[in-house]
């Protein structure tokens, strides 16, 4: 079977999807992994085949426009939303439609916004797929991107409809890539995706996300989808760093940039040793400015998570879906300060399982706050244990084995149907 998926964005949309696209390859499937080009590096060191995207989301992330999105500026996401996606987001379907012809089954992230299209007019089964719980209404808790816990079963099940919202400046881009690529009519309404019986693949942990018994059979919770690098020497310098002391804080802001990362620094660098520990800093791309290296203070680029998160005290992050699904797999507890988008609701998560203490929103970072969340993180032993005992019901999951195994009989079930 020839199976494409398609997705965009920044490494966190990425990453598990090249997960899934190993775990079908060795299954004997043939695999393409549609994204932007500059990701094309990535996927095909890894073995996968690569078909290209015009969406750069990373560059879009680290221009004045997409630090303005960060900051939450209403202003500045209607302005791109009515000027620099609708070209984006045309791009992005034109490609994904040239990467799906010859499929035999499609894989989708939702902000490629015509897979459904796509896979309709090709006449193959498809998936949506996600590491949250956005596009499958229920009455147990509200859409994450909310900044509530709960509305109230009712009002919870409605909230849903904001996903429509979001992407209605955007419709009438998706209406006209309809008419002229595929011949199709504009739609007359909002597609009904979320109330069918589509397939949708959540890629995140039933320990950690519990699936609502009034979501459809339709909907599979499989775990989360990670990608182990093979086996690497780390620097001589970072191992000396790890042996010379007892286990430092990890903390790194993944592709998030901020407007002044060396104000960052000096807010990270004051907690770290405020709190008495040593830290380990990963300057990425932008969210965390460059620090001399010091007795107490080593800095890196990028070392794998799987390797690195289960040799820290705690670790502090943006809460990317990616990134948190690491840290709690390493069982180490986990300090969140989120920037944007999902984020809130990672930390929203990892502090009613008690993982971790409250989330520190990024415009509300001080070395006093993250110094105070550093110190609970470590030394509240209750927290460790709970953290501890997550982290190993993680590891006994294989959630790209499951997803390969519900993608098989789902598209089975089509054939013999």
């Amino acid at each position: 079977m020839t199976i494409t998926i398609l997705t965009v964005g920044t490494m966190g949309d990425v990453r598990p999807f090249v997960a899934l696209g190993l775990g079908l390859k060795r299954a004997g499937h043939t695999v393409i992994l549609a994204t932007g080009t500059n990701f094309e590096g990535f996927v095909t060191s890894h073995g996968l085949s690569f078909a290209p995207m015009r969406a750069d989301f990373l560059a879009l992330v680290q221009s004045d426009e997409g630090k303005e999105l960060l900051r939450g500026s209403p202003i500045a996401a209607f302005r791109a939303l009515r000027t620099t996606m609708p070209p984006l987001v045309r791009q992005i379907l034109d490609d994904s439609w040239a990467a799906a012809q010859g499929a035999d089954c499609l894989i989708f992230h939702p902000k490629v916004l015509g897979g459904w299209d796509i896979a309709a007019a090709l006449g193959i089964p498809a998936f949506e797929s996600l590491y949250l719980p956005m596009i499958s209404p229920t009455r147990r808790f509200p859409f994450p991107i909310l900044p509530v816990r709960n509305l109230g079963g009712g009002l919870n099940r409605l909230s849903y409809d904001l996903y429509d919202l979001m992407t209605l400046p955007l419709r009438g881009t998706v209406d006209r890539w309809r008419v002229e690529a595929l011949g199709q009519p504009a739609r007359s309404r909002s597609d009904p995706t979320r109330e069918s019986p589509r397939p949708v693949l959540y890629c995140f942990s039933p320990s950690v996300i519990e699936p609502p018994d009034d979501w459809p059979a339709s909907v599979s919770t499989t775990g989360f989808w990670f990608l182990d690098e093979p086996e690497s020497t780390p620097s001589p310098d970072l191992v000396a760093f790890l042996e010379s002391g007892p286990p430092p804080v990890y903390v790194g802001f993944g592709s998030m940039a901020s407007h002044d990362p060396e104000e960052v620094s000096r807010v990270v660098v004051e907690a770290i040793r405020s709190s008495g520990h040593r830290g380990l800093l990963a300057t990425g791309w932008g969210g965390v400015g460059p620090v001399d290296a010091s007795d107490d203070l080593f800095c890196v680029d990028a070392v794998p998570h799987d390797w690195l998160f289960p040799r820290m005290a705690a670790v502090v992050h943006h809460g990317g879906a990616g990134t948190t699904a690491a840290g709690l797999r390493s069982g180490r507890p986990t300090v969140i300060c989120p920037f944007t988008a999902d984020q809130p609701y990672w930390g929203r998560v990892v502090a009613d399982l008690g993982v971790g203490p409250r989330a520190i929103p990024q415009r509300r970072l001080t070395s006093k706050r993250l110094a105070r969340a550093i110190e609970q993180a470590t030394n509240d032993d209750t927290m460790r244990r709970r953290a501890e005992h997550l982290g190993e019901r993680i590891r006994t999951e294989d959630g790209v084995a499951r997803a390969v195994e519900v993608i098989e009989s789902t598209v089975s079930r089509s054939r013999a149907g």
